[in-house]
């Protein structure tokens, strides 16, 4: 039923050029939605924009710095501009900047918190107006299993994904009342370009924590969040998706 329904629906992806924003992309275009994929690197967008549009959809590709209002606030104008309004955000860009609390640098404290918690909370606010007139909106944050664990020398990322799972909760309770839901999906060990640097004993120490013995895919995230981005999700909202092979319970 989703796919008849989500025809015109427009996606807009941060964050989209690789790893799980491609993989978002990828899933809610074969859901029958439009997808504008948004990230700094075009190059890389527009090999997604190419996978998006075999699945018979349109592809809109947009510059997006995270750690900018005025950028954020440009790519969604030019977004809405060219392609309608945005029924559904997946907030999903992030950074690291890893290191011990002891010693962590001031700029790498900011730079992650701007980046991935005020970054998805502007384009939020960005998109909010358009899905309440239309009185329908989805938006899908993705946090991670450390902001529920937590995980020392990350404290800075840490703080950024536990935000974004008490953003979401709060804006759930604001705009529920116009049918927009606002959840979170908390990935596990994800194989992606951000897990790729890790040595093979680190490896093999995460896999004995996952009872499922294997890592996940960006897929098995992006069915997540296609799923939350549904109105066969109409019901769901303020809640944390945990997808991490039960690594964290």
């Amino acid at each position: 039923m989703m796919e008849d329904h989500m025809v015109t629906r427009t996606a807009l992806v941060t964050g989209a050029s690789r790893g799980i924003g491609r993989a978002c992309a990828i899933a809610l275009a074969q859901a029958g939605t439009r997808v504008a994929l948004a990230a700094r690197d075009l190059a890389k967008l527009e090999e997604t924009a190419a996978e998006v549009r075999k699945a018979g959809v349109d592809a809109h590709v947009v510059a997006i710095d995270m750690s900018s209002v005025e950028s954020i606030k440009e790519a969604i104008a030019s977004t809405s501009k060219d392609f309608g309004r945005i029924d559904i955000l997946v907030n999903n860009a992030g950074i690291t900047r890893d290191g011990l609390a002891l010693r962590m640098k001031l700029e790498d404290w900011d730079s992650v918190l701007r980046t991935n918690l005020t970054g998805a909370f502007f384009a939020a606010q960005q998109v909010l107006q358009g899905m309440m007139k239309e009185r329908w909106g989805r938006i899908v944050n993705i946090s991670s299993i450390v902001g529920e664990s937590g995980n020392p020398g990350q404290a800075n990322y840490v703080a950024s994904k536990a935000g974004l799972i008490g953003l979401t909760k709060s804006l759930a309770q604001e705009i529920a009342s116009r049918n927009i839901t606002v959840n979170a999906v908390t990935p596990g060990f994800i194989e992606t370009d951000m897990t790729s640097v890790l040595t093979d004993d680190q490896r093999s120490n995460m896999l004995a924590q996952i009872p499922l013995k294997r890592f996940g895919k960006p897929e098995d995230i992006a069915a997540a969040v296609r799923f939350l981005a549904s109105d066969d999700a109409s019901y769901i909202t303020g809640h944390v998706l945990s997808v991490n092979g039960g690594m964290y319970m």
